[in-house]
C-alpha cells in the first residue's frame, strides 16, 4: 500500500466515525435525568418507610400511655409528638384493652405525575394495667 493510500484509508475510517459523534453525550443527555428519577423514588420511598415506622411508634406510644392511666388527651398528644406531619391518632377503649389507631396520608415528591400518596396507617392495643386503687392479686 502506498503513503497515499494510507492517508486516504484513515481519513475514510475517521469519516466513518464521525456519524457516530456526539452519541455519548446524547446517550448522557438522556440517561442522567433518569438517574435523578430513580434516586428521587428511592430516596421517597425510604422516606415512606421512615414515616410508617414513626406512624406505628406514634401508635404504640400513645397505648402504652393509655394503658398506664394517663388522661386519653395527654396520650394523644404524646403520640403527635412522634407522629409525621398529617397523621390523626384515636383513641378507644375495648374492655381491659385500649386500641389506638393511627392513619395519615404521605403525599407524593412534589406532586410528581399526580401520585396519589401512600397511607400511613398502624394500629396498637394494649391491656390496661390495674389501677392503684385495686389491690394487687384482687380478681373476678
Amino acid at each position: 500500500m502506498t503513503r497515499h493510500h494510507r492517508r486516504h484509508h484513515r481519513r475514510r475510517r475517521w469519516r466513518r466515525r464521525g456519524g457516530e459523534r456526539g452519541a455519548v453525550t446524547a446517550e448522557l443527555a438522556l440517561g442522567l435525568p433518569l438517574l435523578l428519577v430513580l434516586t428521587a423514588a428511592l430516596v421517597w420511598l425510604l422516606a415512606v418507610g421512615v414515616a410508617q415506622l414513626r406512624t406505628v411508634d406514634a401508635a404504640r406510644e400513645s397505648a402504652r400511655a393509655l394503658a398506664r392511666g394517663d388522661d386519653p388527651a395527654a396520650a394523644v398528644a404524646l403520640g403527635q409528638r412522634v407522629a409525621p406531619d398529617g397523621v390523626r391518632i384515636s383513641v378507644r377503649r375495648d374492655g381491659e384493652r385500649v386500641v389506638v389507631a393511627a392513619r395519615g396520608r404521605m403525599r407524593g415528591p412534589g406532586g410528581l405525575l399526580r401520585l396519589t400518596g401512600v397511607v400511613l396507617q398502624a394500629e396498637a392495643v394494649a391491656l390496661a394495667e390495674e389501677s392503684a386503687e385495686s389491690p394487687v392479686g384482687a380478681g373476678p
